[in-house]
């Protein structure tokens, strides 16, 4: 049985350092004007630095270019690839096909993730892009533990499944807190509207404030809950599912990296020393994450024992 990647989003270069020694393998990273939702921006020259780093502790640097591409982004697209070609990263996450067409075109080698966020749901949309070159797929947050297995079992390229962190409800290319502000008689500058963790929007009805915040790429509405499913990891390894994601978008810089230890320990546990012992620390390690666990962020287990009504 493979052990799967445990795969993380760092805030900066300097959170990398702290990323490895907390046991990640792998990590997304990217700037704004090319990926969605990244919990660090990163400029090209810090992908490089970062990628330094990273190849030499001899784990991966994956950059997002998942963003939805129209004609006045595609110049710049072209040329973010040759960096990263020539920086050397070790895979692109991409959803718009624009990002294939461009790397046919430029003659870019590095291997590419299909990250569509909500839609790859089954593993023949999963096969079309495998047979298309790419050589992974993320698949959507919203599928059960028996869907995510009948994937795996027929897919042709690696799988990744979210195990922690927030979900995407809701994107949009307009600016909607612009919008409001404005209609409001406020200004508050785009920038600044990431770096607000405080903000959301509350539905009385439901008891719930869903994440919000605008960038470049629109706004980005969240789930009112975390997942976590730190506890109830063995059936994804039993799968053997590719690659675990631990998603920080607007968690805090010691919770990713505590996180990242927590699911460290529950990856190595169960294959270093067998499922027993992964069974009697796994409910240690959930406990540890509730301990620090934001009052805002209420843990649930997301979408993976939602019962598939068809």
């Amino acid at each position: 049985m493979k052990k799967p990647e445990l795969l993380v989003t760092p805030q900066s270069v300097e959170h990398i350092q702290d990323l490895l020694k907390a046991g990640a393998d792998a990590f997304v990273i990217g700037e704004q004007q090319f990926g969605l939702r990244l919990a660090g921006d990163f400029t090209v020259a810090q992908v490089e630095e970062a990628t330094k780093i990273v190849h030499e502790a001899g784990k991966k640097v994956y950059v997002a270019v998942n963003a939805l591409f129209h004609n006045d982004r595609l110049e710049a697209l072209d040329s973010y690839l040759k960096e990263m070609q020539r920086i050397g990263v070790d895979a692109l996450l991409f959803g718009d096909p624009a990002v294939v067409m461009a790397v046919r075109e430029l003659g870019i080698t590095i291997p590419l993730h299909w990250n569509p966020e909500t839609i790859a749901t089954n593993w023949f949309q999963v096969n079309y892009w495998a047979e298309r070159g790419a050589t992974r797929a993320v698949l959507a947050r919203e599928l059960s533990f028996e869907e995510v297995t009948e994937i795996k079992e027929n897919a042709k390229a690696e799988i990744e499944v979210q195990v922690h962190g927030m979900t995407c409800m809701f994107q949009s290319k307009r600016s909607l807190l612009g919008n409001y502000f404005l209609y409001r008689d406020q200004a508050m500058e785009i920038e600044n509207r990431k770096e607000n963790k405080n903000m959301f929007l509350h539905d009385k009805e439901r008891k719930n404030k869903y994440p919000i915040y605008e960038d470049l790429n629109g706004t980005h509405i969240f789930s009112p809950n975390d997942m976590c499913i730190i506890d109830e990891l063995g059936e994804l390894f039993e799968a053997g599912i590719d690659s675990l994601k631990f998603d920080g978008v607007l968690q805090s810089y010691d919770y990713i990296v505590k996180v990242t230890s927590l699911y460290r320990q529950a990856i190595d546990a169960y294959f270093d020393q067998g499922e027993e012992a992964y069974e009697n620390i796994k409910d240690d390690l959930l406990s540890q994450i509730e301990e620090i666990q934001p009052a805002l962020r209420p843990l649930d287990t997301g979408f993976i024992f939602k019962e598939t009504v068809y």
